[in-house]
């Protein structure tokens, strides 16, 4: 199986956009990721998955915490800049929740601890025990095939 064909598989796959992040005694950091996505109701349980070699993956296991940031469609820019894409003109601020770093704006900040981590793969995973959350209203920003989307319209249903 061809590494570059498998990737475009899994990135027809619509994500919304998250940036997780956590701090330490360095201060806040905050890296994109799509891999993201709710456990459990009770308890209250998130997952995150992270690659091997990034350097958000030592920061959560230092901190033993962090949070997971639903980006709104007008956030691409936050987006970017935590992927590395592109330069804040200025430091970013974040917010916090329960102690934890959160993005200002983003639709869903959801703060956890570390309950549980696997190494599969090339990747951690991380189950977070979440200690707090809160919502905004609007749309959310969506990944898929490569590019930035939004919503057009949207569907009523029950999931």
């Amino acid at each position: 199986m061809e590494d570059r064909l498998f990737r475009n598989a899994m990135g027809s796959f619509a994500t919304g956009v998250t940036v997780i992040a956590t701090e330490t005694n360095g201060g806040a950091h905050g890296m994109t990721a799509n891999a993201f996505m709710s456990q459990s109701l009770e308890p209250k349980l998130i997952i995150i998955s992270l690659k091997e070699d990034a350097h958000m993956l030592t920061k959560i296991k230092e901190s033993g915490q962090f949070s997971v940031n639903v980006l709104s469609d007008d956030q691409q820019n936050l987006s970017m800049i935590f992927a590395g894409q592109a330069k804040s003109e200025s430091e970013f601020e974040f917010d916090y929740l329960d102690g934890k770093p959160v993005i200002p704006g983003a639709l869903a900040q959801v703060a956890c601890s570390v309950k549980s981590e696997y190494v599969e793969g090339d990747h951690s995973i991380f189950i977070g025990q979440v200690t707090d959350f809160h919502l905004e209203d609007g749309e959310p920003l969506i990944f898929s095939k490569g590019q930035y989307r939004s919503l057009e319209k949207s569907v009523t249903a029950n999931l």
